[in-house]
């Protein structure tokens, strides 16, 4: 299957079109290398509508999802990406790893790159614990999360499941569409890849949260902040909710799940202050009835949160692929 066009001057020709050893932030990419990956999932994504849903691009490589902490729908993507490409691959958890024995973080890097991984896919609840295990193995490492960091892949997958809602071309942006994020801004790692991502593609982003959940330096990544969830969602393309992040709060952040739900819940009535067809999304998992009604998280032809899922497999996949180029000898990525 031919990877997608890039004939028309949009990237770097070979490696230079995407130079990275591993993948750790959105922060750490140009729009042209955002814009690469996306493309590229292009393939990945028409794959994954077929009946035989495997490639042998990856065949004799092994990849090792290490994951410090829970997680559901990004380890099944990337385990079933992985697989789809025709690698080996061993998942790690952390309750069942040395790391409850006391070895250190590092001490694990380094065992992990004894067993000669071809990739390492690491998801870590310590901001910054992906980039010192990258710094110490000898293979690509792709963040599955890291604290209140970032979720690199989460921010594409959002970025390439609106720019097929949208309408928009293989290779384009979002130049000029609004979109809202509401929720636990401060804590979220997703909301921060999400910023990065959309705004690099030219997209007017908006965060709403409540005042303790809002980080005082929102402003500096070029999103306009509100704290009155009506005004952030006028005329607003797409909205984005947002969990509250329990596990990541010291402390008593808003008064009740039910005050929260009456200020910022994303209700019908609420979203029809967004545009006319607003679309809807959420990166998972849901809390029903507290920042999304399921009358809305089920709108059909408006809600984009089971494309999300569909389309991090193909993101993964396509991450995967492009990330172990010059380990394969691909030609132009040496």
């Amino acid at each position: 299957m031919p990877a997608p066009d890039s004939s028309q001057n949009r990237y770097p020709e070979g490696r230079a079109a995407f130079p990275h050893r591993h993948l750790l932030g959105v922060g750490d990419l140009a729009r042209h290398e955002i814009l690469y990956l996306l493309d590229q999932a292009e393939e990945w994504v028409a794959l994954n509508k077929r009946a035989a849903k495997h490639a042998d691009r990856l065949a004799g490589l092994t990849i090792i999802n290490a994951f410090f902490e829970n997680s559901t729908r990004t380890l099944l993507s990337f385990e079933i990406a992985g697989k789809r490409l025709g690698a080996d691959v061993v998942n790690m958890h952390a309750a069942q790893s040395s790391v409850k024995k006391g070895e250190t973080l590092i001490d694990t890097a380094l065992t992990l790159n004894a067993m000669r991984a071809d990739a390492i896919v690491i998801r870590h609840a310590s901001s910054g614990a992906v980039r010192l295990i990258a710094d110490k193995v000898d293979c690509p490492v792709l963040n599955a999360g890291d604290g209140q960091h970032e979720h690199p892949t989460q921010g594409l997958l959002d970025a390439l499941t609106l720019r097929q809602a949208l309408g928009k071309a293989v290779g384009d942006d979002l130049n000029g569409r609004k979109v809202t994020i509401c929720g636990d801004i401060l804590h979220s790692r997703v909301a921060r890849s999400n910023i990065l991502c959309l705004t690099a593609l030219g997209a007017e982003v908006r965060v709403c949260a409540p005042p303790a959940l809002m980080p005082s330096q929102v402003a500096a990544m070029g999103v306009e902040p509100f704290h009155d969830f009506d005004a952030a969602l006028a005329g607003a393309e797409v909205v984005m909710m947002l969990r509250l992040q329990q596990e990541r709060m010291s402390g008593r952040f808003i008064p009740s799940a039910r005050e929260y739900r009456h200020l910022y819940g994303l209700t019908l009535e609420r979203l029809a202050k967004a545009a006319p067809q607003a679309l809807v999304m959420h990166p998972g998992p849901m809390n029903r009835g507290v920042e999304i009604d399921s009358n809305v998280a089920d709108l059909a032809e408006r809600s984009l949160i089971t494309r999300q899922v569909e389309n991090g497999v193909a993101i993964r996949m396509a991450c995967l692929e492009v990330l172990t180029r010059k380990r394969r000898g691909v030609e132009g990525w040496a």
